[in-house]
């Protein structure tokens, strides 16, 4: 499954001409395009989908979203266990 995740910016920067950022998305961070939100800021939150941010999000919906996904292992499923992945644990499953 992929899903559309709210993520909040944490540093944007250019790259190549293409305005990125990494966003934080409950504890994994990721890099993303911001080209579809030109405005968007440091400190916001965005809805990502496929490595794109697609529309703005308050901070309330983001965080009510990602407990959700979190308590149905959705966030594991999409972007994988981060410790499993730190340890080299996933590719031994």
């Amino acid at each position: 499954m992929c899903l559309a995740v709210p993520g909040r910016v944490l540093r944007i920067q250019e790259r190549d001409g293409t305005r990125m950022a990494d966003v934080d998305f409950g504890g994994v961070v990721k890099e993303v395009c911001l080209e579809y939100l030109p405005d968007l800021q440091v400190g916001e939150y965005a809805i990502v989908h496929v490595g794109f941010a697609l529309q703005r999000l308050d901070e309330e919906s983001a965080r009510q979203t990602l407990e959700l996904f979190s308590e149905l292992g959705m966030l594991e499923e999409e972007f994988g266990d981060p410790w499993k992945a730190a340890a080299g644990e996933e590719a031994q499953l």
